[in-house]
C-alpha cells in the first residue's frame, strides 16, 4: 500500500512509540511503501536534528540519521507538481496531501489528524489515520 509518513509518525518511531515503531517496521519490510517528497524529506531532517526534543531517547543522533538513511531506501522519491491551494487551515502540512495525491497514496498516517481532516478539498482514494488505525485496518 502507498501511504504518506507524516513527521510526528516517523519521530514516534525514533522515540519508542509503539504503533508509530511499527508502522515504520512494517515500511522497513516492504509491507507498504512510504512516499517521499522534497518538502517532507527537509521537515523530517529538520525535527530529526533537534536536540531537545531527543534528550531522553533511545536513538542517539547518529542512530536517527542511520534509520532515516534505511528509511529513505524504502520511499518512493515523488515529485510534486501540482500545488492544492487553499486546502487545509495550517499551511504547513498541505505538502502531506500534495504528495499523497502526486504519488496516489491511499493513507496518510499522522498524529495530526484534527488539521488533516478539515480539508476544503476532499480526494475520495485517501484517508488521514493515526498509525494504530493504520495499523487495524492493515493488520498483517
Amino acid at each position: 500500500m502507498l501511504i504518506v509518513l507524516d513527521t510526528n509518525v516517523f519521530v514516534g518511531a525514533c522515540l519508542g512509540m509503539g504503533a508509530s515503531s511499527v508502522v515504520v517496521a512494517e515500511c522497513l519490510r516492504g509491507i507498504h511503501t512510504p512516499l517521499m517528497g522534497t518538502t517532507l524529506l527537509a521537515e523530517y531532517e529538520d525535527v530529526l536534528a533537534r536536540r531537545t526534543l531527543f534528550a531522553k531517547a533511545r536513538l542517539d543522533a547518529g542512530e536517527r540519521n542511520e534509520l532515516l538513511d534505511i528509511f529513505l531506501a524504502c520511499c518512493r522519491w515523488t515529485p510534486i507538481y501540482f500545488g492544492w491551494r487553499p486546502n487545509l487551515v495550517d499551511e504547513s502540512d498541505n505538502h502531506l496531501v500534495e504528495l499523497a495525491v502526486a504519488g496516489s497514496a491511499s493513507r496518510i498516517v499522522s498524529r495530526n489528524l484534527r488539521d488533516l481532516r478539515r480539508a476544503q478539498l476532499v480526494f475520495d482514494q485517501m484517508r488521514a489515520v493515526t498509525p494504530e488505525q493504520f495499523l487495524k485496518e492493515n493488520t498483517t
